[in-house]
């Protein structure tokens, strides 16, 4: 029983290991481009600075991105239902033995 748990102790790390990577991959290739976009526009179209609906745009996903894998989202969790019914069936225990 222990080793199972253990196993998907790991499981569940490893996951949020890959996301994190995920988000600072996503992170890093937007940092780099926005460079590139930034430099571009003011190299050959300084009047009109068109980089920023890029940057908001791009930026958008990755704040969503970001409140996905640190969870500030609780409600997008994916284990938020699981969890949410394994904690109502706790009370219900909890309640049920208070008046036994």
């Amino acid at each position: 029983m222990e080793t199972n748990n253990d196993f998907e102790r790991y499981q569940k790390a490893k996951k949020q290991v890959q996301e994190l990577k995920g988000f600072y991959s996503h992170l890093l290739s937007y940092v780099i481009v926005m460079i590139v976009i930034i430099y571009i526009n003011l190299k050959y179209t300084p009047e009109v600075l068109w980089f920023i609906w890029t940057l908001l745009g791009w930026g958008i996903g990755i704040f969503f991105h970001a409140m996905r894998v640190f969870n500030f989202f609780p409600f997008f969790n994916k284990d938020w239902e699981k969890n949410k019914i394994k904690q109502f069936m706790e009370e219900e225990k909890s309640n049920k033995n208070k008046f036994q």
